[in-house]
């Protein structure tokens, strides 16, 4: 055994950190020890790499690890509101299109013309086709329905009827056809029964059954297609979302929820939305007026287009930049905000504002003049790197912002109510330029959905594409209404007398969808009153070719059948030698 004389081997003077354990790591009595003999030991290199290996694993001694560096670098600190900002340069608003509405506003539009616009004729006749398609399918499966072929005419009451159902509320749709008090609804009653709605109702399919039973096939594939059965709508919507009308500079995203409790494993949970369980949608809406611009349905977890996840990708993809133009400023909450898509966003000339995470990649951890602990309402710190500026505001709690469009601070102030001395009273608090603008103009999908739940379509169902229809029809309405309110502000004649009430025009759009209805079906020669004739019963079934006699069940004769019905009346009589209750019948009439 090697007497241990205070030197420690190479390997500890490399490693400074296990010098205090050299002297038990060489007093070892083995194949690799120096006292070993002269030969080499078959297992000597492999033992002295265990050794090594041994050496590097044991420091878990009382020396506390490096502190792993920052993202910020040691020269940054946060600054004070009074500290001065380098002021951005201001974006350049170069749109694709005039702001507003994208088509000929000089025109007369009224509510229907401008909901065509996003229920086009084409993809209105396909739902016909496809509906007519489906129900043809139902009735060979077995089900038991009355089904007439389903026409414009039709098609076009069955939506009326559903705008009138986001109109006037009842416990249950089948009050809507109810003649007595308390409803006394003379429509839908007196333009389609009860019986052919439900019929169009179950039937309504917006796919084509056959391509449908086709995609199915392909499930559990990476060819399948979620969205198949609302493709036809779905595409054709968000087209002319987008192009009927330009947005305006301050645009938003956020996400949306569609009420469902269907189980689908579309559905979602948002624990912060006012709907909890439903379909997600990701919206980009004109800040202003809450135009639906753009959107898609989030169907669960998948490859990402750009490689950096769903916050990333799902900004891009809402974004077609060749449609927009440049110069527009995006608005967004945490769940999106990071330096990275900030920085990508501001080098293709598209300013960006939100809130920002603490503990996103990119946000400065410095501690260097912050905010403290019990900081006053109103107290400001920021921080530039380059063209982005992170903020720190403290109001009832701190909030953090990055922004590439703002200075930090520019005097201006906001309205709270502060408790003082037991009494409320509302102060002016300094409050930086991005908080202002992001409570300002972040609220363009918020907006829309408020637009959406004031008069939403009240019918349910446990068919997701038939839950999409109905909201493609709020979407559709909503943004019909959106452009109205817009044709109203260029049009400069004080004679116009057009109305900015959503109520009112909902109403309008649902008494010209009947007007339209009426107008479709084609011209005819208006029928020649019957007069009462004797026919026969026609029938490829015996037991139908005679019914029951009319009046002679009236006179107690229950059983007595006859093939003669009168043709105006439509009621069996019987007209033979013996008897002629037709003659009886309407002589007593």
């Amino acid at each position: 055994i090697r007497e241990n004389n205070g030197h420690d081997d190479g390997d500890d003077e490399e490693d400074p950190r296990l010098s205090g354990q050299a002297s038990s790591s060489t007093s070892r009595v083995g194949p690799c020890s120096s006292a070993s003999p002269a030969q080499p030991h078959p297992d000597l290199f492999q033992c002295k790499d265990t050794q090594k290996k041994r050496k590097q694993k044991a420091p878990h001694t009382s020396v506390r690890p490096k502190r792993r560096r920052s993202d910020s670098g040691p020269e940054e600190q946060w600054h004070n509101r009074e500290d001065e900002d380098q002021k951005p340069q201001p974006l350049r608003f170069v749109p694709a299109r005039m702001p507003g509405p994208t088509f000929d506003t000089t025109s007369s539009w009224s509510p229907l013309s401008l909901f065509q616009l996003f229920f086009s004729s084409s993809v209105v006749r396909a739902m016909i086709d496809n509906t007519n398609a489906n129900a043809a399918r139902r009735l060979r499966a077995g089900r038991k329905f009355i089904w007439k072929e389903l026409t414009v005419k039709d098609f076009y009451i069955f939506m009326a009827i559903i705008i009138f159902t986001s109109l006037v509320s009842v416990h249950r749709s089948s009050d809507y056809w109810r003649k007595s008090w308390p409803y006394n609804f003379s429509f839908p009653g007196d333009k389609m029964t009860r019986c052919r709605f439900e019929s169009i109702l179950w039937s309504l399919h917006l796919s084509n059954p056959q391509e449908d039973e086709e995609n199915e096939k392909k499930k559990n594939t990476s060819e399948y297609d979620r969205l198949f059965k609302i493709k036809p709508l779905y595409t054709d919507i968000v087209t002319a979302c987008q192009t009927y009308f330009q947005p305006h500079q301050k645009i938003s995203i956020d996400e949306r929820m569609v009420a469902s409790k269907a189980r689908n494993s579309m559905k979602q949970y948002q624990k912060d939305k006012p709907t909890k369980w439903g379909y997600k949608l990701f919206v980009l809406a004109d800040s202003s007026t809450g135009y639906t611009w753009n959107f898609f349905i989030y169907t669960g977890k998948n490859v990402s287009t750009t490689g950096q996840g769903l916050r990333y990708s799902s900004v891009m993809d809402l974004l077609p930049f060749s449609l927009l133009g440049r110069g527009y400023t995006l608005f967004v909450d945490n769940f999106y905000t990071s330096p990275t898509l900030f920085k990508d966003l501001s080098s293709k000339n598209i300013g960006c504002c939100g809130t920002i995470r603490k503990t996103c990649i990119g946000f400065p951890q410095t501690t260097n003049n912050d905010l403290p602990k019990k900081a006053e309402r109103g107290d400001i710190r920021w921080l530039r790197r380059g063209n982005l500026l992170f903020v720190k505001w403290m109001d009832t709690r701190e909030v953090t912002m990055c922004s590439t469009v703002h200075t930090a601070f520019s005097g201006k102030t906001i309205q709270r109510r502060v408790k003082s001395g037991g009494v409320w009273q509302t102060k002016s608090i300094p409050a930086p330029d991005s908080i202002l603008d992001y409570n300002k103009h972040m609220g363009g999908v918020d907006l829309s959905d408020a637009l959406i739940s004031y008069y939403s379509v009240k019918q349910k169902s446990i068919k997701w594409y038939k839950k999409f229809f109905y909201h493609f029809m709020d979407i559709a309405t909503v943004n019909s209404f959106i452009l109205y309110k817009e044709l109203l502000k260029l049009r400069k004649d004080p004679a116009f007398t057009g109305t900015a009430d959503h109520k009112k025009f909902k109403e309008q759009l649902a008494e010209e969808m009947l007007e339209f209805a009426e107008s479709s079906t084609p011209s005819s020669p208006p029928p020649q009153p019957l007069t009462c004739m004797p026919e026969f019963y026609e029938s490829a079934d015996d037991n139908q070719t005679r019914k029951y006699c009319r009046r002679c069940k009236d006179a107690g004769f229950a059983r007595v059948k006859t093939p003669i019905y009168c043709r105006r009346c439509q009621v069996p009589l019987c007209l033979s030698s013996t008897r002629n209750c037709f003659k009886e019948w309407h002589d007593a009439k």
